[in-house]
């Protein structure tokens, strides 16, 4: 991995959707092992998952990885470490833009 160079990684993974009273939550696991590392991003594949209210929807699917240069990576480091960042966006739905 390169200063500036990005790597991307197909992994299959396990997405858990909970839309119950007492648990709201979505959750990704990679079968394969794979770690996400500071400043790396995910993109699952497929359409959004929904569920339906009182109920819990597991549905296995590819993510991709892409892997964040390390320039990236010590920047994320920094700023994590000493909270300058202000925004964090997390979208449940696809390719949404703001």
């Amino acid at each position: 991995m390169g200063l500036f160079t990005k790597e991307r990684e197909t992994v299959p993974c396990t997405v858990e959707v909970s839309h119950k009273f007492e648990s709201l939550h979505a959750h990704v696991k990679f079968t394969n092992g794979a770690v996400v590392h500071p400043g790396d991003e995910v993109l699952v594949q497929g359409p959004p998952v929904m569920a339906p209210y009182g109920e819990i929807v597991i549905e296995d699917r590819i993510a991709t990885i892409t892997r964040a240069s390390a320039l990236e990576r010590l920047w994320t480091r920094m700023t994590g470490d000493f909270e300058f960042m202000e925004l964090c966006e997390f979208s449940f739905s696809e390719e949404v833009t703001l």
